[in-house]
C-alpha cells in the first residue's frame, strides 16, 4: 500500500439508521497509520454498524468515510483491508488447510498456508473438517483468512468471542506480531481488559455517539471516579457510620467494607484515627469496567 499523507481512516458525521432506529449518530473518527484502536461500548451501542460501514457492507444514511483516501469498497477491492467478523461463514465440506491454501492463493504476495496456520495456532488442526471446529477454533481460522493478504488495515469485530483463555492469549500474541509489523488495527470488543492491555487508544461509543476517546489512563482520569479503599473489620457497621468527607460510596459485604473516595490518603488516615479495628487494607484505582459504566450511563443516571 503506498504512503498516505492524512489519517489512514477518516470518518465524518457518520449516520447509520435501520428504519426509525438511529444506530450511529454523527460519528467523527480519525485513525492514523500504525495505531491499534479499540472500539468499546454496551450491546447495541453501534460498534458493529460502524465497522460494517467502514467495510462497505452497510451504506450509511449520511456522512463520509475514507480509507487511505478511498471509499470503503474501493479500499477493500484494492486489498488494503482485512476483516474478521463475528459470524463470517466458512466453506462447508473443506478442511482447515484447504481453506488456508485458498486464502493464500487469492493473494499474490501473502504468507504461505503453513505460515498462516502457525500464526493462528492451527498447526494441529490442518486436516480437521471446518464443520467440526469449535467456536474459538473457527475464530482463529477467520483471523488467518483476514491476514492472508498482508492488509495494511485490519478490522476485527468481537474477535475473541467463543475463545477460551488459552486461545485468547494465542490470538493476542499473533495480533501483536501483526501490529508490531505496522498493521493498523481497529477492533470492537466487550472484553475491557483486552482493550486496556492491547490498544493504543480506546474509543467509547454509547447510543451511536462517541462519548470518550483516549488511552486507558486518560479515560480513567477523565471519569474522575476516584479510588477504592477496602478493609476487613469485625464491626463493619461502625465504619459505615463514620462521616468521611471525601467518600462518595460505601458498600458492605459481610465483614468487608469498600469505600469509594476522592482522597484515598485522607480516607485511610481518618480510618486509623477513628480507632475502629480493621485489617487487610487495600487501595485500588478505578477499573475500566467502572469507567465504561460511568461513561455510558443514561443521562438521568449521571
Amino acid at each position: 500500500m503506498p504512503a498516505f499523507g492524512g489519517p489512514l481512516v477518516e470518518v465524518r458525521a457518520l449516520e447509520v439508521a435501520y428504519g426509525s432506529v438511529r444506530a450511529v449518530r454523527g460519528l467523527d473518527l480519525s485513525v492514523p497509520d500504525g495505531q491499534v484502536l479499540a472500539l468499546v461500548g454496551p450491546n447495541g451501542a453501534g460498534k458493529s454498524s460502524v465497522i460494517n460501514s467502514l467495510l462497505g457492507l452497510r451504506q450509511p444514511s449520511a456522512g463520509r468515510i475514507r480509507i487511505a483516501g478511498l471509499p470503503p469498497r474501493a479500499a477493500v477491492r484494492s486489498g488494503y483491508v482485512g476483516a474478521m467478523q463475528q459470524a463470517a461463514g466458512l466453506p462447508s465440506g473443506a478442511r482447515v488447510m484447504e481453506v488456508l491454501r485458498l486464502a493464500a492463493a487469492l493473494h499474490k504476495d501473502g504468507p504461505r498456508p503453513r505460515e498462516l496456520a502457525e500464526l493462528a495456532g492451527l498447526d494441529d488442526l490442518a486436516r480437521r473438517d471446518v464443520a467440526t471446529l469449535s467456536g474459538g477454533q473457527a475464530q482463529r481460522l477467520r483471523f488467518a483468512i483476514a491476514v492472508a493478504g498482508r492488509p495494511r488495515l485490519l478490522f476485527l469485530d468481537e474477535p475473541t468471542a467463543a475463545m477460551d483463555v488459552h486461545s485468547r492469549q494465542h490470538f493476542w500474541r499473533a495480533l501483536r506480531v501483526k501490529a508490531d509489523a505496522g498493521t493498523t488495527v481497529l477492533f470492537a470488543t466487550h472484553y475491557l481488559e483486552e482493550a486496556h492491555d492491547f490498544a493504543d487508544r480506546i474509543v467509547v461509543i454509547s447510543a451511536g455517539r462517541l462519548v470518550a476517546d483516549g488511552t486507558a489512563g486518560e479515560l480513567k482520569a477523565g471519569a474522575e471516579l476516584g479510588q477504592t479503599v477496602e478493609v476487613t473489620a469485625d464491626a463493619p457497621e461502625a465504619i459505615e457510620a463514620l462521616v468521611l468527607p471525601d467518600v462518595t460510596e460505601v458498600t458492605v459485604h459481610g465483614r468487608t467494607v469498600r469505600l469509594r473516595t476522592g482522597d484515598a490518603d485522607g480516607t485511610v488516615r481518618r480510618l486509623y484515627e477513628s480507632g475502629i479495628a480493621f485489617h487487610g487494607l487495600s487501595v485500588t484505582g478505578e477499573r475500566l469496567d467502572d469507567v465504561l459504566l460511568a461513561l455510558t450511563a443514561p443521562d438521568e443516571e449521571r
